[in-house]
C-alpha cells in the first residue's frame, strides 16, 4: 500500500479520515462499465468484456473501510450467537470470501460464484 493510501493511524490503531483516498482493484465491470464501452468503442472498448471480466479501479478507501467494518461486526454478532449454542461441535473456525465493488462495497461469494478466483477470504478464528 502507498504511503498515501495508508493515511494516518492515531493511538487506537484506528485510520484517519480515508475521504478521497484509493487503493486499486480489480473489479468486475458493470452495465454502466458495458454502456461506457459501447458509446466510446474506440478507446474503451478493449477495456471491458461482455462475459463479466475484471476491470481495475480505483476503489475508495472511506466507504470499503466503513463497509468492510459493517460486514465484520455483523458476522461476528452471527457467529457469537453461534458459537453459545454449544454442543459436541462448537465453531472453532470460519471462512468467507468476499470481493470489493468499484465504489468500495463488500459483496460476500456464495459457492455458487467460487469458480471466480478474484475474492479475498476473511478467516474468523476462535483464541487459544
Amino acid at each position: 500500500m502507498s504511503e498515501q493510501a495508508l493515511d494516518r493511524v492515531g493511538d487506537d490503531g484506528q485510520s484517519g479520515s480515508l475521504d478521497g483516498q484509493t487503493l486499486p482493484f480489480w473489479v468486475v465491470a458493470t452495465e454502466d462499465d458495458l454502456a461506457l464501452a459501447a458509446q466510446d468503442s474506440d478507446s474503451m472498448g478493449s477495456l471491458f468484456s461482455r462475459d463479466g471480466d475484471a476491470v481495475l479501479r480505483a476503489v475508495p478507501l472511506g466507504p470499503l473501510r466503513k463497509n468492510l467494518a459493517d460486514a465484520v461486526d455483523a458476522l461476528q454478532r452471527i457467529f457469537q450467537e453461534v458459537s453459545d449454542r454449544g454442543g459436541p461441535l462448537p465453531l472453532a473456525e470460519a471462512q468467507l470470501s468476499f470481493q470489493v465493488t468499484a465504489s468500495g462495497g463488500v459483496q460476500f461469494v456464495g459457492s455458487g460464484q467460487v469458480q471466480n478466483s478474484r475474492s479475498l477470504t476473511l478467516t474468523f478464528k476462535r483464541p487459544a
